[in-house]
């Protein structure tokens, strides 16, 4: 179910993204909805989960390594996680690159899904929503490129299968790992959350004006949130072991 549902909302991102692409602030406007649900997950959810476990004052590092590993993934993919495609030229995000900071990215977030016991968790839900924007920008940067660019569309197809495989492969391997290492990759998945989520909401709008479309995103994406939360059981990840 879950593997099927992150493969689910790849395809259906890519699809939007290939159909409606030419909508630029359609992909910003879902970016910061997801933004604003992506910071209430990390902080109602999965920070909660990572400091109730005990000896948990360490794993601040954690998160740090999270947000900085993020850093790192977005000099491969240009930022293109916040949508940033036309801030470059599309020669600039090298399909190699932009695959190999996509992977990793999905691949880390899908590890703390396999001590999942609720299926339709706030944390699987975050996922899935986060999936969505950045399948949208895939969709039409890959399928949407001006005909000077043009190449095969066998590479985009090997982008998208391989990007909504990312999380169910880490996911795989994380029934691998000791359950006692779940709260070091939720922390790191949370940092990787709040790195994303705040570059999204925070990002200076033009003259610095009140951006109140941006504003109402936000704060919709955080009762969604909400929510899920207040009426999802808290049987947390990894408290079973």
């Amino acid at each position: 179910m879950t593997v099927i549902l992150l493969i689910l909302s790849v395809i259906a991102g890519v699809f939007l993204g290939k159909h409606f692409g030419k909508k630029e602030k359609l992909a910003k406007n879902l970016l910061v909805l997801s933004a604003g649900f992506l910071i209430t997950i990390c902080l109602n959810e999965v920070f909660p989960q990572v400091y109730a476990v005990e000896g948990s004052s360490n794993l601040g590092i954690f998160v740090i390594a999270g947000v900085l590993l993020q850093m790192i993934l977005e000099a491969l993919t240009k930022g293109f996680e916040h949508g940033h495609v036309h801030h470059h030229s599309e020669h600039n995000i090298l399909p190699v690159a932009l695959m190999v900071g996509l992977f990793v990215h999905a691949f880390i977030e899908g590890i703390p899904l396999a001590n999942e016991e609720n299926s339709l968790s706030p944390y699987l839900l975050g996922i899935l929503f986060h999936n969505l924007p950045i399948s949208f920008i895939l969709g039409a940067f890959l399928f949407n490129r001006k005909e000077g660019s043009k190449s095969s569309s066998y590479p985009s197809i090997l982008i998208v299968a391989l990007f909504a495989l990312a999380s169910p492969f880490g996911m795989l391997l994380g029934n691998y790992f000791n359950p006692d290492l779940q709260p070091y990759f939720l922390a790191i998945v949370g940092g990787i959350f709040l790195h994303i989520s705040s570059v999204i909401i925070f990002e200076s709008n033009k003259n610095h004006n009140i951006d109140w479309v941006k504003i109402g995103l936000v704060i919709l994406g955080v009762s969604l949130a909400l929510i899920m939360h207040l009426f999802h059981n808290h049987d947390h990840v990894g408290h079973h072991h």
